[in-house]
């Protein structure tokens, strides 16, 4: 059966004294929420759940809330004693928990890199298990059959709340919005001068992507990665170079940039099917809303392609 694996960061929420947590194994301490009396996960379980990571100096690492979705696992065996998967073996399907898991056993057991500035010692955590899966006696068949109706499932409960969530994320935001025939909602925040780009023109644009929740993904700016907690120092910050109204970037994208003039600041505000729609993409699940902040920088128009010398008819001589 292929392994179902994601790169998990959860935290803690109203933490007060550390006397409240119990030992767990290794170095694990905990403190139950909710507590339903299940059977506890064992290894094997597919496992769906709501995940908040922070620091003990509070900064948040990782929260599934960010694109309001389920973490998904299978729990494995334990890498080190008091491990993520120590800690799923404590829950139930319906129980929530905070955990206090040790960031040294987890840089050198996992090869998990230290936050930069952390000087805690441990990562915390808040767990809350939507799902449970059990393996038991099923065949890795029936098994992975199980998951994918319960993935179908979520799916489709998605698919029929996007609409709620993007007139809900534009009321709350109190934006007086214009929407495009294909479904596109855009506010222009600063108005450009000129031509609007044409059907392959190079647009020069810096951008901001974001989930609903204003949680950045991803950015053409340094400042607002690094504010955002998503800096990469390998790769390059600089306006995005791209030939537009050629299917280059994903549907919303592309639109907008015709839309606006040069020195154009606009909010885009796209449904899923003119994101990564049904599919997703890495980090986006399927149908996703997105909001993308955009300044278009400059319009390069196309060259002209070279004018075919046409010969002039030749008239027929009289006979």
């Amino acid at each position: 059966m292929k392994k179902i694996a994601i790169t998990l960061g959860i935290a803690i929420l109203g933490l007060t004294s550390c006397n409240q947590f119990k030992k767990g194994e290794g170095d694990l301490q905990y403190k139950l929420l909710t507590d339903k009396g299940g059977a506890p996960i064992k290894i094997g379980d597919f496992v769906a759940f709501k995940a908040i990571e922070k620091t003990e100096g509070d900064s948040i690492l990782f929260s599934s809330y960010d694109y309001d979705r389920s973490a998904l696992l299978v729990r494995e065996k334990s890498i080190f004693k008091g491990d993520l998967y120590s800690a799923l073996g404590l829950l139930s399907e319906g129980d929530s928990a905070v955990f206090k898991i040790n960031i040294d056993s987890m840089a050198t057991k996992m090869g998990r890199p230290k936050p930069a500035g952390n000087k805690g010692k441990y990562l915390l955590y808040t767990i809350k298990v939507e799902k449970v899966i059990p393996k038991e006696k099923l065949t890795d068949s029936l098994f992975r059959n199980k998951i994918d109706a319960f993935l179908k499932e979520e799916s489709s409960k998605a698919k029929n709340t996007e609409d709620a969530k993007l007139k809900a994320y534009i009321n709350t935001k109190n934006l007086k919005t214009i929407t495009s025939p294909s479904g596109l909602h855009y506010v222009i925040t600063k108005e450009g001068a000129g031509a609007k780009a044409g059907v392959g023109d190079t647009v020069r644009v810096n951008y901001t992507g974001m989930f609903l929740s204003g949680k950045v993904f991803d950015t053409s700016l340094p400042e607002v990665a690094k504010k955002a907690g998503t800096f990469n120092s390998m790769r390059p910050y600089e306006p995005l170079k791209v030939s537009v109204g050629t299917h280059a970037l994903v549907p919303g994208f592309d639109e907008g940039l015709l839309l606006f003039p040069q020195g154009t600041k606009a909010t885009l505000i796209m449904p899923s099917k003119l994101a990564y729609g049904e599919q997703g993409n890495s980090g986006i699940p399927p149908y996703t809303p997105l909001v993308f902040e955009i300044e278009i920088i400059n319009i390069i128009p196309k060259k002209a392609g070279p004018t075919a010398s046409i010969a002039p008819t030749a008239k027929p001589s009289k006979q």
